[in-house]
């Protein structure tokens, strides 16, 4: 293929879509990466940590997940460009404000507010990037919008840990306060991008768009939209448990050195990055989207274990782990692509953001399912292990029970969604 066939994936609107990604996971992830100092700074003790930030962050999978239904009818009602306009200022004022909060109850509201904004970058951003790229070059499209978007977790750990001070605010804070900036100067840039020319035809067309209902008057879209959620269920078990809770699983596996969830985070991105870079490439030379979900699948399984049952002890090794394991769920594009493929022009904004946000809003009874399973395990070992023992015994295998319960889920679901390499986007969804 000629250099020329590529020159499109350089266009402004999938620069844009990619800059507007990174900035949404650097917001989206800095809660988990200054938790710890936040909380404590917050006047939250050493106890009350861990149970508060999974509030939190159960908390800001909430607003996701109703976001995700607004920002996606939107976008198929009014257009792509206004949800990138739209939620890029509602999360970028509400992060600034983060910075601002001096309780746990304003936090809360600000997290929820914070992660409705957030709902609307990544499925608008693909969207319109789909239907804007041939269907030869798309795959490769969605791929740079998550390798550059995912480095935004990078930048949010390196941020977090500059000594940075002005006036009375800490470090977390001006975090806050760059994630927030970054966004309002990246609406400089989105001036100039045009709307989808697929989206113009269909609105010319009399035809309903954006109507959220229609996902269920048909069992076989209903099953589609089912199959595109739950084949993502694993990569938001890893990052909303395994990762976000590094240190406490760290500290349960007896890791020898300091985890802090900043590194475990960054260090998971970049694996992360190097998967979707991998599964990407390899689902366009394959030609095939399927078949390299399937494998990332398996091997996220494989990576599953080796982080909870890790032969080795030290601080490096356990990182190491993060890293593949990033690897491992590094189809992220490609179930975010699968998803914009599946459904008509009509419905495609509503499918693409909401189908994402669903899938991290799973973070809610995950977390939950986790925390009874640790408590039952702990509560039964007791006797028998000792207190510490038996709470360590209790994070390791309750993550295990979830984690393979995911893994058993996305294979379950895994045929009930279609291939669709190279498939023309220029379709609507009838009634």
């Amino acid at each position: 293929m000629s250099d020329n066939k590529f020159k499109p994936l350089w266009s402004l609107p999938v620069i844009v879509a990619a800059l507007g990604y990174f900035v949404d996971i650097y917001d989206l992830l800095l809660f988990s990466i200054v938790r710890k100092p936040s909380l404590i700074s917050l006047g939250v003790s050493e106890d009350q940590l861990f149970d508060q930030g999974e509030h939190l962050l159960r908390v800001q999978m909430a607003g996701l997940l109703v976001g995700g239904i607004i920002w996606g009818i939107m976008g198929d009602k009014r257009g792509r460009l206004s949800v990138l306009f739209g939620s890029i200022v509602l999360y970028s004022l509400a992060n600034i404000a983060n910075g601002f909060v001096t309780s746990v109850d304003q936090y809360v509201v600000l997290r929820f507010i914070a992660g409705i904004g957030l709902a609307g970058e990544l499925g608008a951003g693909v969207t319109l990037v789909s239907e804007s790229l041939p269907p030869n070059l798309r795959g490769y499209g969605t791929t740079i919008i998550a390798t550059v978007g995912l480095m935004g977790a990078v930048v949010g750990n390196l941020v977090s840990q500059i000594k940075l001070t002005a006036g009375s605010f800490e470090s977390w804070q001006i975090s806050y306060f760059v994630g927030g900036g970054m966004g309002l100067l990246l609406l400089i840039a989105r001036v100039s991008v045009l709307e989808s020319s697929v989206f113009l035809r269909t609105k010319e067309q009399r035809v309903v768009r954006g109507n959220f209902l229609q996902l269920f008057k048909r069992k076989s879209r209903l099953i589609k939209f089912i199959g595109c959620i739950f084949i993502g269920l694993p990569i938001w078990y890893t990052i909303g448990i395994l990762v976000t809770f590094s240190p406490e699983f760290a500290s349960a596996l007896s890791i020898k050195g300091t985890i802090t969830t900043g590194n475990a985070i960054m260090y998971s991105y970049i694996g992360l990055a190097v998967g979707d870079i991998i599964s990407g490439l390899a689902s366009q030379l394959l030609k095939t989207r399927k078949k390299v979900v399937l494998i990332s699948i398996l091997l996220t399984l494989a990576f599953i274990l080796l982080y909870l049952f890790t032969p080795v002890r030290e601080a490096n090794f356990f990182y190491f782990t993060c890293f593949i394991l990033g690897c491992g769920i590094g189809y992220w594009a490609l179930f975010v692509t699968i998803a914009a493929e599946q459904f008509g022009t009509n419905l495609r904004s509503t499918v693409t953001t909401s189908v994402p946000n669903f899938i991290r809003g799973t973070v809610i009874p995950l977390t939950l399912l986790f925390k009874f399973l640790r408590d039952k395990i702990h509560e039964h070992y007791t006797p028998t292990l000792g207190d510490a023992h038996a709470k360590s015994t209790g994070m390791i295998y309750g993550a295990l029970i979830v984690g393979v319960f995911t893994i058993i889920v996305a294979l379950l679901v895994f045929r009930l969604i279609d291939e669709t390499y190279g498939r023309d986007l220029n379709f609507i969804e009838e009634d």
